[in-house]
């Protein structure tokens, strides 16, 4: 399985990434969203070079030319809320692809917020058999949520392939959803960080992507659903 670790290399994405770890900066939500955004247009751009491509000819006002297009069936696919940025980012250059949507979501199960479960309330997707899917999440903690999405997705058909896209990740949860994809698959990082703190956020990370960018919401203590 190739990982993808943008960090590794010198890009503009770095300064994009500067950004949105500085705690003065970030808290210009309209930057931050759009910066999140702007990680998933260079992401998805070097991602379009794995595709696979044929000739199309097309007629110019003067003559013709065949030119070079995908011809990737694609399904973006992201996990709410925070992933809305970042899934637009992608979608502003595969503006033809289909598009899925998950409510994966952590929450803490214990009061002293150490432990994690996963909730997934929703699914709207269609099939992806035989297609190009990419998973785009900004934030890969745990591994957890991001492992449901994957199970979720799966249940609509076997993909051609999957390529799993962050903003930042940390090692741990880079290892869990590994795990969960089948071989053959890509993980596209902006940036791996050293790991995570008690409260399992990435360190030194940025905080949480989705209060960052749509502001706080409400903290509930309750268990995760049951599997039927």
């Amino acid at each position: 399985m190739e990982i993808i670790n943008f960090s590794n290399q010198n890009s503009i994405i770095n300064q994009y990434m500067a950004e949105l770890r500085d705690k003065k900066i970030q808290q210009n939500r309209l930057l931050f969203r759009r910066n999140v955004e702007r990680i998933g247009e260079m992401m998805a751009y070097e991602l379009s070079k794995t595709l696979e491509y044929k000739p199309k000819t097309v007629t110019t006002p003067l003559g013709t030319i065949d030119i070079p297009l995908p011809k990737d069936d694609m399904v973006i696919a992201t996990v709410l809320r925070a992933g809305l940025p970042f899934h637009q980012g992608f979608l502003n250059v595969f503006d033809k692809a289909d598009n899925a949507f998950v409510s994966a979501f952590r929450m803490y199960i214990n009061r002293e917020h150490t432990e994690v479960g996963i909730q997934t309330d929703y699914i709207a997707t269609p099939s992806v058999k035989g297609k190009t899917l990419l998973i785009v999440d900004p934030m890969l903690a745990t591994g957890g949520s991001l492992a449901a999405a994957i199970d979720s997705l799966l249940l609509s058909g076997k993909p051609k392939k999957i390529h799993v896209c962050c903003v930042i990740a940390a090692p741990e949860g880079v290892e869990v959803v590994k795990e969960a994809l089948p071989e053959g698959s890509t993980i596209w990082c902006a940036a791996i960080d050293q790991g995570m703190n008690d409260l399992k956020y990435i360190v030194p990370g940025f905080g949480d992507c989705g209060d960052l960018c749509y502001g706080e919401k409400l903290s509930a203590f309750r268990k995760p659903l049951e599997k039927n």
